[in-house]
């Protein structure tokens, strides 16, 4: 079929659902919708049979939805109405939630339904529960929803004639700044945290901290640390540790409140967000390895079962700044000096990494300057993980990669990705050549003229997709709580293996021969030449879209590239290997 996606951003759902239906065949179209986009003239150009929603924050006009079939996934169960579903089941402690595929009408979330699907909601942050939980619930119900369609024979049910039984959810009002209020003199850590949790990317949490105000994002719990409520009591890579009433949580990320008439402001680690303001307080190490001592967060950990070592990371977004690269290479080089035959990098859920941190970027002092060394840290940590060939090393995807994150797995042996993973493996959207040794490991991997193909495209890629390109060796079809046991129960099977000595043996031959073919160096001299030239460049279009994208600017209309199509199937340009 021809379908339209009608999007308010093409964020993690909405390219979830572009890259599952153009697997399953069918023509996508693509609107990215504000509120004053003309889609009464622009629909009928797509000629679509069926038009889908899968994120948008503005009303579908009359004139769309009584002309074209469209339906709406709403992140809410069965009965749910409200722009601030996720939110709610977040702050308020649900144990299970759903998504509602629904038809549109004249009101908001109120149509005929399609298709639903529940999910569970572990104790995560709103945006980790929405990339993993509820996607997954999302692409369930939009793919049972499109069948349905597909058949010609499925009449969909109105909402009113459903019985009171069968609504798991009700109307309920947006999540308002008042409503996240923390009260740290009274509110205990477990309120705290789902108070967090439940704003942790977008709105954060208002406050006042340090004569300024603040918007809070993410938290952690802290089961060592105390002091007086609403005390700061210590900082750990960033982080600013807060005293609650019967504990302490972390806060990994702060954002200053919008001056009127300024530009929208950049979240940012803790620490570099507060700046001069912050006065100073105790830096807390986190062990490497936690070992069976209290629980405390930390965003890199590691552990050893057997011949087999897991190097566990999480950072917020997915972002990796100079300082998250040369502390993960420190504790990758601790890693190699075990005594394990296998080695697993990756976060237990949600993102792998995206790359090169723009929001740190965008704050530097000097960006271009800042660009270069967080491009020349991230390098570091890719080469040593292209020239580690006393062990295999595992990249565990549990959830999307993306430019430099993307190119950071293809730098391991395997590449092992929940079935629900999506991969966008380029970067021309940030107007950047790239650097991480794309130019030897992607063509390495599938070939020089698919290579091409996906810079030039820059489309994501499912899983599935990516196995069949070359891209992925192990699809593990689980759960996102379910990610962290299946890989390590693999990765023990495979540092058992009788072959595994033969394997490691053969892998370091062809690193070898690989290297007196063309030195890596001479890849990575190519990529930062180029990139160095547009870092430096004040007019290089790549300061603009960093800008954009990280003060959330909405695109002056639908990206080209998301509607070329064949256009760019055939002519693309071929990466040397």
């Amino acid at each position: 079929m021809r379908i339209l996606l009608l999007a308010g951003a093409f964020n993690s759902l909405t390219q979830r659902a572009h890259a599952e239906l153009a697997d399953r065949g069918h023509h996508l179209g693509v609107e990215l919708v504000t509120r004053g986009t003309p889609l009464a003239t622009l629909v009928p150009r797509h000629a679509p049979d069926l038009i889908v929603a899968p994120m948008l924050t503005t009303a579908v006009p009359r004139e769309v939805w009584s002309a074209w079939p469209c339906l709406i996934v709403h992140p809410g169960p069965l009965g749910d109405r409200g722009p601030s579903s996720v939110d709610w089941a977040v702050h308020l402690g649900a144990e299970r939630w759903g998504v509602t595929v629904l038809q549109a009408n004249d009101a908001m979330d109120a149509g005929d339904i399609w298709a639903t699907a529940e999910c569970p909601v572990p104790a995560v942050g709103k945006s980790d529960l929405y990339r993993n939980e509820i996607a997954d619930a999302a692409i369930e119900a939009l793919l049972t929803a499109v069948a349905r369609f597909a058949s010609g024979t499925h009449r969909p049910e109105p909402q009113h004639t459903l019985p009171a039984t069968r609504l798991l959810g009700r109307p309920r009002p947006p999540l308002r700044q008042a409503d996240r209020r923390i009260d740290w003199a009274a509110d205990p850590t477990e309120t705290v945290l789902r108070t967090l949790r439940a704003a942790d990317s977008r709105p954060g949490v208002r406050d006042e901290l340090l004569g300024g105000t603040w918007f809070l994002h993410g938290g952690h719990p802290e089961d060592t640390l105390t002091g007086r409520p609403g005390e700061l009591l210590a900082t750990r890579h960033g982080a600013l540790c807060r005293a609650t009433v019967d504990g302490a949580v972390w806060i990994p990320e702060l954002r200053p409140a919008r001056a009127p008439g300024e530009p929208a402001t950049v979240k940012l680690p803790a620490t570099l967000a507060l700046g001069d303001r912050l006065l100073p307080l105790p830096e807390a190490p986190a062990p490497l390895e936690a070992g069976d001592g209290p629980c405390t967060w930390t965003d890199i950990r590691y552990h050893e079962d057997g011949p087999a070592g897991f190097l566990r990371f999480a950072f917020p977004g997915g972002a990796m700044s100079t300082d998250h690269c040369r502390r993960l290479l420190a504790a990758y080089r601790y890693a190699c000096t075990r005594p394990t035959t296998v080695l697993v990098l990756g976060g237990q859920r949600d993102f792998f990494s995206n790359g090169i941190h723009l929001n740190v970027i965008e704050a530097a002092a000097d960006p271009a300057a800042e660009s270069w060394a967080n491009i020349n840290a991230i390098d570091d940590l890719v080469h040593a993980v292209l020239t580690t060939t006393d062990r295999l090393v595992i990249a565990a995807l549990g959830g999307n990669a993306a430019a430099g994150g993307a190119m950071l797995a293809l730098a391991a042996d395997e590449v092992w990705c929940r079935s629900a993973a999506v991969l966008n493996p380029h970067y021309r959207l940030m107007g950047l050549h790239g650097s991480e040794y794309w130019t030897y490991t992607l063509p390495r991997r599938v070939g020089p003229e698919a290579a091409g193909h996906l810079t030039a495209r820059a489309l994501p890629v499912t899983a599935a997709r990516g196995q069949r390109l070359g891209l992925v060796d192990r699809i593990l079809d689980c759960t996102a709580q379910e990610f962290g046991d299946h890989t390590g129960r693999l990765a023990r099977r495979l540092a058992a293996a009788p072959g595994i000595q033969p394997r490691i043996a053969a892998k370091k031959e062809r690193r070898e021969s690989d290297e007196a073919r063309r030195p890596l160096a001479a890849y990575r001299a190519d990529e930062l030449a180029r990139m160095r030239r547009t870092f430096f460049d004040p007019d290089a279009p790549y300061h603009a879209l960093r800008r954009a994208f990280v003060r959330k600017e909405p695109p002056p209309g639908t990206p080209a590239h998301l509607n070329a199509g064949a256009a760019h199937a055939g002519g693309t340009a071929q990466v040397s290997p």
